[in-house]
C-alpha cells in the first residue's frame, strides 16, 4: 500500500487527463444518485408493490401502449396512453393524496410520468423499477385483456 501512495503524484502528473475524467465520472455518479434520493419518488421493487396492492393503498397507473397493456398487466390496474397522461386530468387531480405507482414495460416512461406527478404537487409517487419486465422476471402473474 505505501508503494502504491508513494507512486500515486507521480502517476496522476503524467496522466492528468486520465485523472480529470475519473473525478468527473465519480461527481456526475453522486450528482445522479442524489437526484434519484431527494426527487421525490420512490422506486418499488415488484415485491414491495405486491404488499402495498394487497393493503389496497396504490392507485396503478400503466403507462403501456394498448397491445401491451393487453398482453398483460398489473391486476387492478390502469392503463394510460403516455401521449394522453395528464397530471392535471380532473379524475387523476382526485388522486394527489393517493399514492400513486406509475409502471410502464421497462420503467422509462413511468420515470418521467412519476417526474411530472410531483411537478403537479402529487405527495406519495413512486414508480415500479424496471417495469412489467421486472414484474415478469419476479414470476408474479399478470391479467391479460382490457381489465
Amino acid at each position: 500500500m505505501h508503494e502504491f501512495l508513494t507512486r500515486l503524484p507521480h502517476f496522476l502528473a503524467n496522466h492528468i487527463l486520465l485523472a480529470a475524467a475519473f473525478v468527473v465520472i465519480i461527481l456526475a455518479l453522486v450528482a445522479v444518485e442524489l437526484s434519484r434520493r431527494f426527487n421525490g419518488i420512490r422506486e418499488l421493487t415488484p415485491a414491495a408493490l405486491v404488499q402495498m396492492i394487497n393493503r389496497g393503498e396504490p392507485l396503478v397507473v400503466d403507462l403501456s401502449a394498448i397491445a401491451e397493456f393487453e398482453k398483460g398487466h398489473v391486476a387492478g390496474s390502469r392503463n394510460v396512453l403516455p401521449s394522453q397522461f395528464d397530471p392535471e386530468h380532473k379524475d387523476l387531480a382526485k388522486a394527489k393524496t393517493l399514492q400513486v405507482v406509475t409502471v410502464c414495460k421497462n420503467g422509462v416512461e413511468s420515470g418521467k410520468a412519476a417526474r411530472r406527478l410531483v411537478k403537479a404537487g402529487f405527495a406519495n409517487v413512486a414508480t415500479l423499477a424496471g417495469g412489467i419486465n421486472a414484474w415478469r422476471q419476479a414470476d408474479l402473474p399478470l391479467v391479460k385483456g382490457k381489465r
